[in-house]
């Protein structure tokens, strides 16, 4: 079917394109400039002749030449910084680049290279990108979201507080960073336009003394802001953003332990809103899990979890895990969470550690009843009693997941799910070729990072690895593109069995559990796809959405930002 249907919608992104810019000041414009691939009449038209070499170059031919000086970068922060620069001149040149490198590049722009630029961020500063908001000026919220003006509506909003990033902690204004990187996958991997998409950095101060004592860092020299004055900042952003862009989404990003849960409780059902260390992940991983209950022949509704580490990333897990079972079994969210056992620092959550408890880990705390009275709540012991079909881990506990424990599991089930999901892989629980040879090569396994394959008995087994990345662009592609009233549970578990439908793992035993984000431009669409469709089910859309498969794909399809030169046309 022609996407010529939906050529009238405001996001499909074709024809000429109005530029209020001419000579020197259109090359300083990232999102009109061509560099070399002017072609002649918008040399002439915008008086461009002697700002320009002569020869005229396609995209395909600035994106070589821009591979090879990417190359010669001597490591890889200044193959980040070379990504950035090029990002301020070209925007086209710098997504063509990213898309035809992906793989390549990830890393790169973000983690786990983006943590480094954001570390230094305050001495590797050169142009300001995005908008900052400090909790000392909160009665300029909206002037300063009024500055921020594209001259487009705002899809997607990224926001980050900086308390908590990639796991190098408080980072304070250079979280600004993490929201750019944010929204460069969603623009690569879901097609979201980049000029309606806004990066913020809430800067509350901080709480990271090397920051504090570095007279070039450029956020609030002060201890962080906690308490009353905090929720109030937070609010204020919220309502302010609300008022000035009424159809952006809002992704809440690297927001710390005792906010992050609370944040996303409070305005999930007001507004259209995300965490992505806690839903993403809880996706991303769900979706693997679902694969290897269809590989093991396990049913959700039967399965036994256990989570080692319940920050934002384990909770959220178990979150979207209990979500899934109470949806497929038919039962209260409640009862599902008896099927997940979490543990933390502490071992075991139970209900008597109530003080030591964060608002997420409350919800998984077992009853001190449930659990024999002296016997130990390790890791190993719960193992030994709850006979788990998956484990997984967010500790950042290297090494954790040790042989005794694995070979303990393993005896229980025929094909036993493992995931070490900790960042980066220093910290990961344990290696999957450990793993595998501990299970006899019966363990299905996921991991927070690229690995390669591991061999046993003479056969390859490709590991999955849980990007977040194949999850949350599709996930706010759909609900930009239906202007869902809210993101609900069932969206969510709906992107998971979207993404868990594309897993290799289900035609072939030795490939992994999860696609690659090669494909991750097509994943997206699938999940976008789902989530739109149960959002009308449940009556959430707010746009008038095809009902026809065909024609919903080609709806999508059609929104979706392609990093292509269109003609310019004089603005008047």
């Amino acid at each position: 079917m022609s996407l010529s249907r939906f050529r009238h919608l405001p996001r499909a992104a074709h024809g000429p394109v109005k530029c209020p810019y001419q000579g020197a000041s259109l090359l300083t414009s990232a999102t009109y400039n061509k560099g070399s691939a002017h072609p002649e009449s918008e040399r002439k038209e915008f008086k461009l002749h002697g700002l320009l070499p002569p020869n005229i170059q396609t995209l395909d031919e600035q994106v070589d030449r821009a591979y090879q000086q990417y190359k010669s970068r001597p490591n890889d922060l200044a193959k980040n910084t070379f990504m950035a620069s090029m990002k301020a001149q070209n925007l086209v040149l710098y997504y063509k680049l990213l898309q035809s490198h992906l793989k390549e590049m990830f890393s790169v722009i973000y983690t786990p290279t983006e943590a480094d630029a954001i570390e230094d961020y305050s001495r590797l500063f050169r142009k300001p990108e995005g908008c900052f908001l400090n909790v000392r000026d909160q009665d300029r919220i909206e002037e300063s979201l009024d500055n921020f003006s594209t001259g487009d509506d705002i899809d997607y909003i990224v926001v980050s507080d900086g308390e908590q990033i990639l796991g190098i902690g408080d980072q304070g204004v250079g979280a600004v960073l993490i929201s750019v990187a944010k929204l460069v996958i969603t623009t690569v991997c879901a097609g979201i336009h980049p000029s309606r998409q806004l990066p913020i950095v809430l800067d509350c101060g901080t709480d990271n003394d090397k920051l504090l004592n570095d007279d070039l860092y450029l956020g609030l020299r002060q201890p962080r802001t906690r308490g009353e004055e905090y929720d109030q900042f937070i609010d204020k952003f919220v309502q302010a953003a609300r008022k000035k862009f009424p159809n952006a989404y809002i992704h809440f990003e690297d927001f710390g332990l005792q906010n992050a849960k609370r944040i996303l409780d409070k305005y999930r059902t007001e507004i259209p809103c995300f965490n992505d260390d806690i839903q993403g992940t809880g996706c991303v991983t769900l979706a693997a899990l679902m694969a290897g209950l269809h590989v093991s022949n396990v049913k959700l509704k039967d399965v036994r979890v256990v989570c080692f580490g319940a920050g934002s990333a384990g909770t959220g897990i178990a979150d979207q895990i209990s979500d899934a079972i109470a949806t497929e079994a038919g039962i209260d969210k409640g009862e599902a969470m008896k099927q997940i056992w979490c543990i933390d620092k502490q071992g075991l959550l139970l209900k008597s550690q109530q003080d030591e408890l964060t608002p997420s880990q409350e919800y998984f705390a077992r009853k001190d009843g449930e659990w024999p009275e002296g016997e130990k709540i390790d890791l190993l012991s719960v193992i030994k009693r709850v006979k788990p079909h998956i484990l997984i881990g967010t500790s950042t506990k290297p090494r954790a997941f040790t042989e005794e424990i694995i070979r303990e599991m393993a005896k229980h089930v025929d094909r036993p799910i493992i995931f070490p999901l900790s960042n980066p892989t220093r910290l990961h629980e344990a290696q999957p070729q450990d793993i595998t040879k501990w299970t006899d090569g019966r363990a299905m396994i996921a991991t927070g990072s690229p690995f390669p394959p591991v061999e046993y008995n003479g056969t390859k087994k490709e590991i999955a690895e849980c990007n977040n990345s194949t999850a949350f662009p599709g996930i706010g592609l759909g609900v930009v593109l239906s202007r869902s009233r809210r993101l609900s549970e069932k969206m969510v578990v709906a992107a998971s069995k979207a993404l868990a439908a594309k897993a290799p793992v289900l035609k072939d035993v030795n490939k992994p559990l999860l696609p690659d984000v090669e494909d991750v431009r097509e994943l997206s669409l699938d999940v976008a796809k789902a989530v739109i469709k149960t959002a009308v089910e449940e009556g959430l859309a707010q746009e008038q959405i095809p009902s026809d498969e065909n024609e919903l794909e080609q709806w999508i399809r059609v929104q979706m930002w392609e990093a292509t030169y269109r003609p310019l046309e004089k603005a008047e």
